[in-house]
C-alpha cells in the first residue's frame, strides 16, 4: 500500500513523538517498508546542535536506537534552513518528495487559542502535501 513512511523529528521534544513514532513503526511493519526520521535545523547554533552537521549526527544516533528499538530499518534525513520558523512546512514537503516517502506520520497536539488563528505544521503539511498524511494527536 505504502513504500516508505516520513516522520518529523523535533530533537528538542522527543518526548511528545511516542504515539506517531508508534504509529509510523506499526504501519511499517505491518507493510514491510521503511521508515525515514526527517529534522529541520537552522544554520545557526540551537539548543539541540552546535552546527547542521552535529545536528545530522545526533538525528542519526536518534534513528539508530529507534531502529533498535522497534527491529526495523529506519533511515534519517537532515535539512539545515535559514529559517525553521518560516521554512519548516515547505521543507517538510519537499523532504517527503527527496526521500520517496508516501505517507507522512507527523505528531501534533491539541491545538490552543492561538492555533485557532494560526494554523499549526501538521495542518500546513497536510494541507499542502500531494502525499498522504496522518496526523496523530
Amino acid at each position: 500500500m505504502y513504500k516508505k513512511i516520513m516522520v518529523p523529528v523535533d530533537l528538542a521534544h522527543v518526548e511528545v513523538l511516542g504515539k506517531a513514532i508508534d504509529t509510523a513503526t506499526d504501519l511499517a511493519k505491518l507493510y514491510a517498508i521503511p521508515v525515514c526520521f526527517v529534522g529541520v535545523t537552522a544554520e545557526t547554533p540551537t539548543s539541540v546542535a552546535h552546527t547542521p552537521e552535529e545536528f545530522a549526527r545526533r538525528l542519526k544516533a536518534f534513528g539508530e536506537k529507534q531502529a533498535a528499538a522497534h527491529g526495523l530499518t529506519i533511515e534519517t534525513a537532515a535539512y539545515p534552513s535559514h529559517d525553521p520558523s518560516v521554512d519548516l512546512d515547505k521543507t517538510l514537503i519537499a523532504a517527503a518528495h527527496e526521500t520517496g516517502a508516501d505517507l507522512v506520520v507527523m505528531a501534533t497536539h491539541v491545538p490552543g487559542v492561538l492555533k485557532h488563528i494560526f494554523s499549526t505544521q501538521g495542518a500546513q503539511v497536510a494541507s499542502h502535501a500531494d502525499v498522504s498524511v496522518f496526523l496523530v494527536r
